[in-house]
């Protein structure tokens, strides 16, 4: 697949510990995008932060939170990725969906990679 120039990246900010049917739910939202076809998701972990319950979560070694945040990015086209938000509508029932315009400059994957789109 190729992508560059003007794209759409959504962020979705949910928690580690978010599930969807006993599935971690970052990992349910990177499957659902790959198979969607979409150009790529990657999961970042983070190490402190706060949402719309104004609960901080924080992996400090003296602090017992275990939920901490969690972002996917995916960036595609607009098109795919607003194909895609119904599947997020779904999935999202607590955290923050983010769109933003970008612009991709580079977009390669390695040769022969197993699972990548020829």
């Amino acid at each position: 697949m190729r992508l560059t120039g003007p794209a759409l990246r959504v962020t979705i900010f949910i928690g580690e510990n978010d599930t969807w049917h006993h599935k971690p739910l970052h990992s349910e939202i990177v499957h659902r995008a790959h198979a969607a076809g979409l150009a790529g998701a990657s999961v970042f972990k983070g190490v402190e932060g706060f949402g719309a319950s104004s609960l901080i979560h924080t992996s400090r070694l003296l602090s017992l939170s275990e939920d901490l945040p969690v972002a996917v990015v995916i960036v595609d086209t607009e098109e795919r990725v607003r194909a895609f938000l119904p599947q997020l509508d779904e999935l999202v029932s607590e955290g923050l969906v983010m769109l933003d315009e970008c612009e991709v400059i580079r977009y390669v994957g390695r040769p022969g990679r197993r699972g990548e789109r020829r």
